[in-house]
């Protein structure tokens, strides 16, 4: 019964059927124009370079030829870290090369290197339960058995190693850091991604490629010392300018809480970004371009392509501090690459659980579950959140996310067009929900 009261009255907000709605969005066009120009014609975009500001640049450009209102800049300034040169090399009997990448925030070994032992773990609570003096002036190595999930759990399950570790590490006085990729693939491809030393000193912490861990595991089971040659370069370069791109479609009630839908533009600097996160700046600036094209719907839907997400949060953190989360409506974000929507969460209060109902019952013929009542979120739109803002989630497929997230694997050809498009037509249908009826006349 709340299935059907839902979609009548969705279907009362609009002139066109849902289904023929959703059927165009399914067949939609727009997002892969925009991921496709993207990346290819910036490319990588590591938040607060000169690579990210051509990013905002295209984007200011893209976003006004799309017919979007109000498209402006906002920047601030960051903190940026580059990467430099990266080697590893197992020295003596064993002699081999490892393959490795910095972490964000690494610190470096100089230009001559460091040569030390390793000293290997096969979890991170295993590191921690070890003593510092075996740690000392050595290179810690860290094992973990991260596997693919739908609902990517794994990723912060077993993502310690890297998120926490090389603080730790550096606090007991290990001379570098090596962890086994974040990832669940098995490419010899290593997945950077960001650490925070907070009060700790940095010290060199990079990231292996799965299959050259495994082969630094095997050569410690050996029960020989290990000794590894290890170059990174890495640098500080200072506060440097980045920006959050926004855009609007205009709501007919100037005083109606306002729709959020958001991405991050910036990416690693190691891939085009496809999957993280241009695929999610695609899908909502093409879910809002399809709303105004059908008309103007009742609240002002707002697009945020945020900016230096990979490395810090910065641009949520600076929207959130300009803008009032009891502004809006709903706040959602789409980060978690470019396969179908599976889930819908909702965080936007008991109150407005027929408001919730009816984003379920719209989204069913998508093949999307209702999920939680309770919960939602996103790295960027958590700020905002945490001001009061509700907040809903288009849960994607995680299962593959993993094996490119951070890796130079992360390209355009990895995406398949019917689940992007799904992407869409989930998003769109969301809009036709929580941005209220679209006026056509």
């Amino acid at each position: 019964m709340i299935s059907l009261i839902a979609l009548s009255a969705l279907a009362a907000a609009s002139a066109q059927p849902l289904a023929d709605i959703q059927a165009d969005a399914l067949e939609d066009e727009i997002a892969w124009e925009i991921l496709v120009d993207l990346t290819t014609e910036v490319g990588p975009r590591l938040g607060g370079t000169s690579a990210e500001a051509r990013a905002r640049a295209w984007s200011v450009e893209r976003l006004n030829a799309l017919g979007f209102s109000n498209v402006r800049v906002e920047e601030f300034t960051m903190p940026t870290w580059v990467r430099g040169e990266e080697k590893a090399r197992v020295l003596g009997d064993h002699s081999q090369e490892l393959i490795v990448t910095a972490l964000g925030n690494s610190g470096s070994t100089g230009i001559d290197g460091i040569k030390a032992q390793v000293v290997g773990y096969d979890s991170y609570a295993d590191f921690l339960a070890a003593p510092a003096s075996e740690q000392q002036g050595k290179i810690v190595f860290i094992w973990h058995d991260m596997t693919p999930t739908q609902d990517g759990s794994s990723y912060s399950a077993f993502g310690g190693a890297r998120f926490f570790g090389p603080a730790e590490a550096s606090r007991r006085g290990a001379a570098a850091i090596l962890v086994k990729s974040i990832g669940t693939d098995n490419d010899r491809l290593p997945h950077t991604g960001m650490t925070n030393f907070g009060d700790a000193t940095p010290i060199p912490a990079g990231a292996l490629s799965v299959p050259d861990a495994g082969q630094l595991r095997r050569l410690l089971a050996l029960g020989k010392p290990i000794t590894i040659d290890l170059l990174m370069t890495p640098q500080q370069i200072g506060p440097q300018t980045s920006g959050n791109v926004i855009a609007e479609v205009p709501g007919r009630d100037p005083d109606a809480k306002k729709v959020l839908v958001a991405c991050h533009l910036d990416s690693w600097d190691n891939a085009p970004g496809v999957f993280d996160d241009g695929a999610g700046c695609a899908i909502v600036a093409a879910a809002a371009k399809r709303i105004m094209d059908m008309g103007q719907p009742e609240r002002t839907i707002e697009i945020v392509w945020y900016g230096a997400e990979e490395v810090g949060i910065h641009g949520g953190r600076d929207f959130a501090a300009r803008h009032d989360g009891t502004d809006y409506h709903v706040v959602a974000e789409s980060d978690f690459g470019a396969d179908r929507v599976w889930r819908v969460d909702t965080n936007i209060g008991e109150n407005r659980k027929d408001e919730a109902d009816r984003l379920r019952a719209a989204l069913a013929p998508l093949g999307i579950v209702p999920g939680s009542y309770t919960s939602a979120g996103g790295a960027d739109i958590g700020p905002l959140m945490q001001e009061g803002a509700p907040g809903l989630s288009l849960r994607q497929d995680g299962t593959r996310y993993f094996d490119l997230h951070h890796t130079a694997n992360d390209t355009l050809d990895k995406v398949d067009r019917d689940q992007f498009q799904q992407n869409v037509a989930a998003w769109t249908t969301m809009l036709m929900v929580m941005a209220g009826p679209v006026n056509e006349e």
